[in-house]
């Protein structure tokens, strides 16, 4: 039988820092919602939940960073909503940040969890933001406290 390495229990003793984009606030406030909700309801305090703002999603990934590299932090879950418009200006943003948010996670040996809404229309991103899909920011928040899980089980225990 293979070593198996999974979380029956969320850790509650984390840090968390939330960024959250500010553009399309409608939706990202949701996500927020959400997120928070999640991280309360498993126990984590709410001293240990540090959220900042950012003006957009472009944005995220430098918050990410600087809360990674001044330490103290278990996981950050960023949160945003990038909408297709009439051009392909949202491609290029999805592109990028989900690139450094992957970048910055294996780096670091933090997980930065990708919490950004890729929607074709604002009522796909309401659904996906605590409406009939389901919230976004809620399920960042289990996957943050997972990955923080299974890595402290990782790096515990003899293999």
């Amino acid at each position: 039988m293979p070593r198996t390495f999974e979380i029956t229990n969320r850790p509650s003793d984390v840090r968390i820092a939330i960024a959250v984009s500010r553009f399309n606030e409608s939706i990202t406030q949701r996500l927020l919602e959400g997120a928070v909700q999640t991280l309360s309801a498993t126990g984590v305090a709410d001293q240990d939940i540090i959220v900042a703002w950012t003006p957009g999603a472009f944005e995220l990934p430098m918050v990410a960073q600087r809360f990674v590299t001044r330490g103290g932090i278990d996981a950050v879950v960023c949160l945003g909503a990038v909408i297709r418009g009439e051009t392909s200006h949202d491609q290029h943003i999805n592109q990028s940040i989900s690139r450094q948010f992957a970048e910055i996670s294996v780096r670091s040996g933090i997980p930065v969890m990708f919490g950004v809404l890729t929607c074709d229309s604002v009522e796909q991103a309401i659904n996906r933001a605590g409406g009939a899909k389901g919230n976004k920011g809620s399920e960042c928040a289990e996957a943050a406290l997972d990955m923080i899980g299974l890595l402290r089980l990782i790096d515990h225990e003899d293999y």
